[in-house]
């Protein structure tokens, strides 16, 4: 075994190491990953919140036995084949050691950290940027036709994903059209890859028309509810600091894109870069969406700066370049994970998080978004509980990681749903319902057994999430008992207006 895999393997076990440590055994997991693993007992080509990779991979997890370890492992698992295709992307660049044990640790050591630490698409997603620009460049390199597939089967595993990736495509195409590269577009095997690509996507987008496409939807209320409140120049701020370790390494690349005489064929990246940024900026993107831009140009800038490093007194430079993804990483430990307790990390007061909401907050909405869930879930099982035929029971709750919550950690069976998100398609209206438990968020002055208990013959409040940090914070499990009314019709009129809306 070669000096360069031991490093390689290395490197790619402390990936695995951190993803698992910087995480404190305080906090759950986090609102949307129990939505994702929910999917995986309702496969299909599509979904109101996302493509359908995701459910793949919890099916995966579920057959592992839906375990915290798996959960984590699929996450820290896609990093790790980021810091992979990032290594081979500098051997085809020609770099040496130094510059493959700078770009791991630019990518080590940075926000994917973070991205990394949730399950979530966005880990996949950064995964499939990265190969689809090593393919790229692969192409570039060799212009063997086979990349064109690859990179078609790729492209449609991203997009199966998130259609962040979309993103990508918009801001490459104008970059190759105007580059000499342009001879591309004349390649027949180019566009019979592209029918290998639609052909591996069509199952979704058919499911999209199927549904009346509402991925529509979906992006108005975005851009209405969270979209709105991004701001342009936070946006440009927190491009800085995702890669804050490696940002000398990726200003390198700019440069040696443009200037470097071996990376003259590949000058085409910056514009690629410039687009999209551009058009994130324009749609007032979140700014994590641009981070599958960079781990390449981490390549590029790492192979740049071990070349021009080896002599004079820029060798002296060489121990800075890797000493600063380190360096950086102390700041980033004590604020950018739930390593510490939420208690200890309030009252520190290091900073102020801004969350969809536009306001500021003393815990980051991740965080928030982390605690309370198996609270709620122990005590919706207590109730459940009191019931003899729990099945004619309804856990209905106000958003997708109530029920997911509920779902993922019960002991009792509870097929909790909801009229958000995909548990408004997964209902079951064949069991008749004469009991209701309704998790509801907290209101002020709440009017919930005013409002429905005329339609019980009993009501009472069965608890609620008493953790004062969390995000559900004051939300009340409300138990409704003996149906005076038909519930499953009633259902059936909400599910028909929700859709209708939606449509």
């Amino acid at each position: 075994m070669n000096k360069k895999l031991l490093i390689l393997i290395g490197f790619i076990i402390l990936k695995f190491i951190l993803q698992y440590v910087l995480v404190s055994s305080e906090y759950d997991l986090q609102r949307d990953e129990y939505l994702h693993l929910d999917q995986a007992n309702h496969l299909a080509w599509g979904y109101l919140s996302v493509p359908p990779v995701t459910s793949w991979f919890s099916y995966i997890i579920a057959l592992l036995g839906n375990s915290v370890f798996w959960i984590r492992f699929f996450s820290a698992l896609f990093g790790a084949l980021t810091l992979l295709v990032v290594w081979k992307t500098v051997e085809t660049l020609k770099g040496n050691l130094y510059a493959l044990i700078l770009s791991a640790l630019c990518i080590v050591f940075s926000s994917l950290l973070r991205i990394n630490m949730l399950y979530q698409p966005n880990s996949f997603d950064v995964l499939c940027w990265t190969t689809f620009y090593y393919i790229l460049i692969q192409y570039i390199v060799t212009e063997r036709p086979k990349w064109f597939y690859i990179g078609a089967v790729v492209f449609a595993f991203g997009f199966l994903n998130k259609y962040n990736i979309l993103f990508l495509l918009i801001g490459l195409l104008p970059a190759l059209i105007l580059s000499k590269h342009r001879k591309i577009f004349v390649e027949k095997k180019l566009y019979f890859a592209l029918i290998l690509g639609l052909l591996l996507i069509l199952p979704n987008l058919l499911w999209q028309y199927n549904n009346h496409f509402p991925i529509v939807h979906h992006m108005k209320e975005l851009a209405e509810t969270q979209l709105v409140n991004v701001d342009r120049a936070e946006f440009a701020k927190e491009q800085v600091l995702f890669f804050i370790g490696g940002f000398f390494v990726i200003l390198s690349s700019f440069y040696a894109l443009l200037f470097y005489k071996p990376f003259e064929k590949f000058k085409f990246f910056f514009a690629s870069m410039v687009f999209t940024l551009i058009v994130f900026l324009y749609f007032k993107a979140k700014a994590y969406y641009a981070i599958g831009l960079y781990p390449i140009y981490i390549a590029f800038g790492s192979v740049y700066l071990s070349d021009v490093l080896q002599n004079g007194w820029k060798r002296f430079l060489k121990p800075v370049f890797i000493a600063l993804p380190l360096l950086f990483f102390i700041p980033m430990y004590f604020l950018a994970f739930p390593n510490k307790s939420p208690e200890k990390i309030v009252a520190e007061k290091l900073e102020t998080h801004r969350w969809e909401d536009g306001k500021e907050h003393n815990l980051s909405q991740d965080f928030a978004d982390m605690l309370g869930w198996k609270e709620l879930a122990r005590k919706t099982d207590s109730v459940y509980g009191l019931f003899p035929k729990s099945e004619n029971t309804l856990v209905l709750c106000d958003n997708y990681g109530q029920a997911g919550a509920i779902n993922y950690y019960t002991k009792k069976g509870i097929k909790a749903v909801s009229f958000n998100a995909d548990y408004i398609n997964w209902f079951n209206l064949n069991l008749y319902y004469t009991n209701l438990i309704r998790i509801k968020e907290f209101e002020e002055n709440s009017n919930e057994f005013k409002e429905t208990s005329p339609f019980f013959e009993s009501a009472f409040i069965g608890g609620g999430i008493t953790n004062k940090y969390a995000r559900e914070y004051g939300t009340t499990i409300f138990v409704f008992t003996k149906a005076k009314i038909n519930i499953n019709k009633r259902l059936e009129e909400e599910i028909k207006e929700e859709k209708n809306y939606e449509n």
